[in-house]
């Protein structure tokens, strides 16, 4: 009995966003080369960009709680959206014949925005800007930039786990990314640089902002707190494991003790912008 109508009410949705969606299928198209490229960085061996594949299900989401806000809300076309889709697609072409894929990807998000300025309106895009602005946590970095900030940032943290050792009164000495003991050292590779937990946290940190309620600059301040968080979680973990290192022996540092520090690190972080936002609020 019910069947009809909803079959009735799909067709006519379908029937009022058949441009848009017409125009949506073009775009996936025109984009293959580069969603290819975004799926092979995010399933790669120790990718930085592992969550990439939930970013699109995760704005979904976010369009749909606001359904009952956009249903109200008249869709007026803005001419305003041929330009930005005309150099969203002018930096795709671009980017294609010299194949960098990095900056073909952010010209999928100015594109969208085009697309959607063009189809309903301004009014809708600022209510769903954050959503499609945060599809930009799925487009990997060049590992040229990865290796550069992952190469700062484990010196950081070895340097600042080597002071925090010497206090503790474990005896330890830098060089470069190595932590050397009296019994054992420790290696800082690029993957315990902590880059990839300030990634996941970095976007995590993004929600939790949208979400909070307050002023603008709370908002800005629980995003920047996810910075040293991830910093000082990672420092923690690499205290941690050299610990375990020189008190026990590095044969108790590796494996099982190793992979689940990493994600008892992560829960850590996230417990700990869950403390800053509640108390920014």
């Amino acid at each position: 009995m019910t069947s009809p109508p909803r079959t009735v009410k799909m067709n006519d949705i379908l029937k009022k966003h058949s441009k848009p969606l017409f125009a949506g299928a073009i775009f996936l198209l025109a984009y293959v080369p580069t969603l290819i490229w975004m799926w092979d960085r995010w399933f790669a061996r120790d990718s930085y960009y592992s969550h990439g594949i939930l970013i699109p299900f995760v704005t979904g989401f976010l369009i749909w709680q606001l359904r009952e806000e956009l249903a109200a809300i008249k869709p007026v076309r803005s001419p305003f959206g041929i330009p930005v889709i005309v150099v969203g697609i002018g930096i795709h072409i671009l980017s294609s014949l010299f194949r960098v894929y990095f900056t073909s990807g952010f010209s999928m998000l100015i594109v969208l925005i085009g697309l959607i300025l063009f189809f309903y309106g301004s009014q809708i895009l600022k209510k769903i800007l954050f959503p499609v602005l945060f599809l930009v946590f799925m487009f990997p970095v060049p590992l040229i930039i990865i290796s550069n900030i992952s190469f700062k940032m484990k010196l950081l943290a070895a340097d600042i786990a080597t002071s925090s050792l010497n206090g503790m009164g474990l005896p330890a000495i830098q060089k470069g990314s190595i932590i050397q003991m009296r019994h054992a050292y420790v290696i800082v590779d690029d993957v315990c640089s902590g880059l990839r937990s300030l990634i996941s946290l970095a976007a995590l940190g993004s929600i939790f902002a949208y979400w909070m309620k307050g002023v603008m600059w709370r908002r800005v301040v629980l995003f920047l707190s996810t910075i040293p968080i991830a910093i000082a979680t990672n420092v923690g973990r690499i205290i941690f494991l050299s610990s375990i290192s020189e008190i026990w022996g590095p044969q108790y540092a590796i494996g099982f003790v190793h992979d689940a520090s990493g994600f008892l690190v992560f829960a850590f972080a996230f417990i700990l912008l869950f403390a800053v936002g509640r108390l920014l609020e």
